[in-house]
């Protein structure tokens, strides 16, 4: 399982890059940026794809889509100077919180089967 989240780490950082080089993309219109998306996104869903060998399809979408999502939105605001203000913390903190959640109820379910089996 501890390949699996390598691997998810992976994925959540082609992930970032593949979407910053979309920024820096112009829509496509930039050659080497253009890609970098390309490059990035495969990188992502392979990843993503050897993850969930061993990970929980559920939990590692969520954690690929929450963390990268909040981390690009870091990003946003740092280096593009997106917008940042009580919806953005917001979004930002229920994204992680529901991560967590759903990572938690894993755990729960895991230790659960483990008490019936043991």
């Amino acid at each position: 399982m501890l390949k699996g989240y390598g691997w998810l780490s992976l994925a959540i950082v082609t992930e970032i890059f593949g979407t910053s080089m979309l920024k820096l993309s112009e829509g496509f219109t930039v050659l080497l940026p253009s890609f970098g998306v390309v490059i990035g996104f495969a990188l992502a869903f392979y990843c993503l794809s050897i993850s969930i060998r061993t990970l929980p399809l559920s939990l590692a979408y969520a954690i690929w889509s929450g963390v990268g999502t909040a981390i690009t939105a870091v990003i946003g605001v740092w280096i593009w100077g997106d917008a940042w203000n009580a919806y953005t913390v917001g979004g930002i903190l229920l994204i992680i919180g529901g991560v967590v959640l759903l990572n938690g109820s894993k755990k729960a379910e895991t230790a659960g089967k483990a008490a019936e089996q043991g």
